[in-house]
């Protein structure tokens, strides 16, 4: 929702990456920010409306970002869209960090504009593997945020760990950072933040992104 400058660079975005795109804008004169090569869907029409939604495609939707000017209007669309149409990947552009923690706390995934980029929202939408962080001055340790399987939800971040070889710095647990200790056990919708060597990279995101080992 939303065919300002970050709408239409988030629109092209995903299209490259080969998904189907629908964007909803009350004015059709901010269609004209997207290429005549666009070919997604444009809908008029207000984002937070169900008969707009639908015309979307918001049904068949996996992931639905809200990026319009206004802070009321963009939760307000992130809190239909999951609560109406039961669509989990969503996230909202607000202008106030303040009102951003706040919906981070209800369980709403929020970019502010502060530090808003499209790789940013991309990151939320969509599973991308590990995506550094940080990285030490040799260049060899790198701190990156990796996707983890659900079903590691429920186990000891020792196991993760263990299986990997990678050390869980922090986990962001809706907005608020949280130290881990061994006991520490993964919830569902926890952000995972990981020490690694860069070289190993390949090899953490392929055990955190599929399955845990089965116990003996």
């Amino acid at each position: 929702m939303g065919c300002g400058r970050v709408g239409a660079a988030l629109a092209l975005s995903l299209e490259e990456r080969g998904h189907s795109v629908a964007v909803v804008d009350q004015n059709a004169e901010s269609f004209r920010r997207l290429p005549p090569s666009f070919e997604g869907n444009k809908v008029t029409g207000l984002g937070f409306d169900r008969d707009t939604l639908t015309s979307a495609g918001i049904d068949d939707a996996y992931g639905f970002a809200a990026v319009a000017d206004g802070d009321n209007s963009n939760i307000l669309a992130a809190r239909v869209v999951r609560e109406t149409f039961g669509v989990d990947n969503v996230v909202a552009r607000i202008y106030d960090p303040h009102r951003a923690e706040v919906y981070q706390r209800l369980g709403i995934p929020t970019v502010a504009t502060v530090r808003w980029t499209t790789d940013q929202v991309l990151r939320r939408l969509l599973p991308m593997g590990a995506t550094d962080e940080y990285r030490d001055a040799s260049g060899q340790i790198a701190l990156a945020q990796v996707d983890v399987n659900p079903a590691w939800t429920g186990l000891p971040v020792r196991h993760l760990e263990d299986a990997s070889g990678a050390r869980v710095a922090y986990i962001t647990r809706y907005g608020d950072g949280v130290l881990p200790t061994s006991s520490t056990v993964l919830q569902e919708n926890d952000v995972v933040h990981v020490l690694l060597r860069v070289e190993d990279t390949p090899a953490v995101e392929r055990v955190l992104t599929g399955l845990p080992p089965v116990s003996s």
